[in-house]
């Protein structure tokens, strides 16, 4: 059944909001200021809020009240979207309120206001392509990121005829909440941060607009400042999975190479999910001396991981700050392992807080981002013969098991299976050892190639996460690893 478009948007913002039927004619005005008074007499079909806002966009674009790039539709999205928000002290006010009697209800109330004003774009995500496949460290997961729009041509053309104004500093400044946006920058409308506190310092809570897992979200901190790894991140990531029932909190690393996108704005990521790491088990246990309240260990993992577990938050902080202090310095010339190059630091550490029943769990990934003659991308880095499949750094979600591999796999990957099964196809060069090495050592068939295929690229992840591990699963390896945790002092 048709009925009036711009009376069916307002009315399922009223029914999914805190507006009441006395704000509709406010708000069908608030409507018309923004995509034209034309819209007025359009009908539509549709009851789901977002299909409504996209049709309001379409005719906004129609009559001249929109510009032709996807940057501009997406402004003009969420300011539509930004009249079903309440204002930013009232989105804090009820999530407080909540927190009060229900800590999680309090997180899915903002979850669910996230996802219904369009911040969270749920219809993006579910086009990316995810599946599980079993390796000798646990099931590893594989997103293939179809999400992120590509970037429109006509709003790179339009960014360099923008005058650069320095603000929002960064896309991870609170100064981002309620952001119009531009040609050269993300539409924030309607977004919205939680204000929490860690010891005096005002930190930020938001979830993540593009996100890879479940209630993926990002803390940062109130100031714009660069990414350190310190005594204080650990103390911050236990704060966190305090505050935050059944949320994990991890840091990207602080250096170039081995850290994350962002390393300009202090900032760490969470969420509700089990990542493989966090399931994987100890392989070796350890004792580190004056740390008798800590159970540690070494992890089965590709990667290079310590694992810390207590009740007792100060002892926890304080070893991890001293395996921190002791790898920042630490050098192993028999495995490639060095601290600095001249002054150059190559050490760091990629944290990992979350809670297992009523202790508290930091896992230490340690990372070195040197680069070499033969590895000038990164010796702790995926290596040339798998770069065909992910040639990007390893950051905190992929350390824990959780492949985001670039959305060029899925044409690329549509052309390797039409390789195994024999057919025309354009395969691309850089594919062809390792698709040709998948046929030999495969029958494939139309029903069991999908199958093949993902196996196959969960194995090239492991190799991946065993490129980036410092200390090899190798018999040197773990021994070299054995030589790092004495050099932190056991019993």
């Amino acid at each position: 059944m048709q009925t009036n478009l711009v009376d069916q948007f307002v009315t399922q913002i009223i029914a999914a909001g805190d507006a009441t039927e006395l704000d509709q004619i406010y708000l069908v005005n608030q409507v018309l200021a923004l995509v034209g008074d034309e819209a007025r007499e359009l009908m539509t079909t549709s009851t789901a809020l977002i299909d409504l806002k996209d049709e309001l966009v379409a005719a906004a674009l129609k009559n001249g009240n929109c510009g032709p790039t996807l940057n501009e539709q997406d402004v003009l999205g969420a300011q539509l979207m930004n009249l079903l928000v309440p204002r930013p002290s009232v989105v804090n006010h009820n999530f407080w309120q909540t927190y009060q009697e229900k800590p999680e209800q309090a997180l899915a109330d903002f979850y669910q206001l996230s996802k219904r004003s369009d911040y969270i774009k749920t219809r993006a995500i579910a086009k990316n392509i995810y599946f599980v496949t079993p390796s000798e460290y646990g099931d590893l997961e594989i997103t293939i990121n179809l999400s992120k729009p590509e970037k429109d041509p006509r709003a790179i053309a339009a960014a360099k005829k923008v005058k650069a104004t320095g603000y929002p500093l960064c896309q991870l400044c609170k100064e981002n909440e309620g952001y119009l946006g531009r040609v050269n920058y993300p539409a924030r409308s309607n977004h919205r941060i939680i204000r929490f506190k860690i010891g005096d310092e005002v930190w930020g809570f938001q979830y993540s607009p593009y996100a890879y897992f479940n209630e993926h979200c990002i803390f940062l901190s109130a100031k714009h400042e660069g990414m350190r790894i310190s005594e204080k991140t650990f103390v911050r990531l236990l704060n966190i999975i305090e505050q935050f029932p059944g949320y994990f909190a991890g840091s990207n690393a602080d250096l170039p190479i081995v850290g994350g996108s962002i390393l300009a704005h202090e900032h760490y990521q969470g969420g509700r999910h089990n990542f493989a790491m966090m399931k994987a088990k100890v392989k070796t246990e350890l004792n580190f001396a004056g740390f008798d309240d800590i159970a540690a260990g070494i992890v089965k993992w590709p990667m290079s991981v310590i694992r810390l577990c207590s009740q007792n938050k100060q002892q926890l902080v304080a070893l991890a700050n001293k395996i921190l202090q002791a790898w920042r310095d630490y050098s192993d010339e028999q495995v490639d392992v060095r601290a600095f190059t001249g002054e150059t630091p190559h050490h760091t550490i990629t944290p990992i807080a979350h809670k297992q029943g009523n202790q508290l769990v930091l896992d230490l990934v340690l990372r070195d981002n040197q680069t070499s003659d033969k590895y000038p991308d990164g010796i702790f880095h995926p290596h040339q013969d798998v770069q065909h499949i992910k040639k990007e750094n390893i950051g905190l979600i992929e350390v824990m098991g959780l492949a985001i591999l670039p959305p060029r796999l899925e044409p690329e990957m549509q052309e390797v299976q039409k390789f195994l099964l024999g057919e025309k196809n354009d395969i691309a060069a850089m594919h062809l050892p390792w698709a040709e090495q998948i046929k030999a050592q495969n029958s494939i068939t139309a029903a069991n190639v999908d199958a093949i295929l993902q196996t196959e690229l969960g194995k090239v992840f492991a190799r991946v996460l065993e490129d980036a591990g410092v200390f090899k699963q190798t018999k040197v390896g773990q021994e070299a690893f054995m030589r790092f945790v004495q050099s932190v002092g056991l019993n």
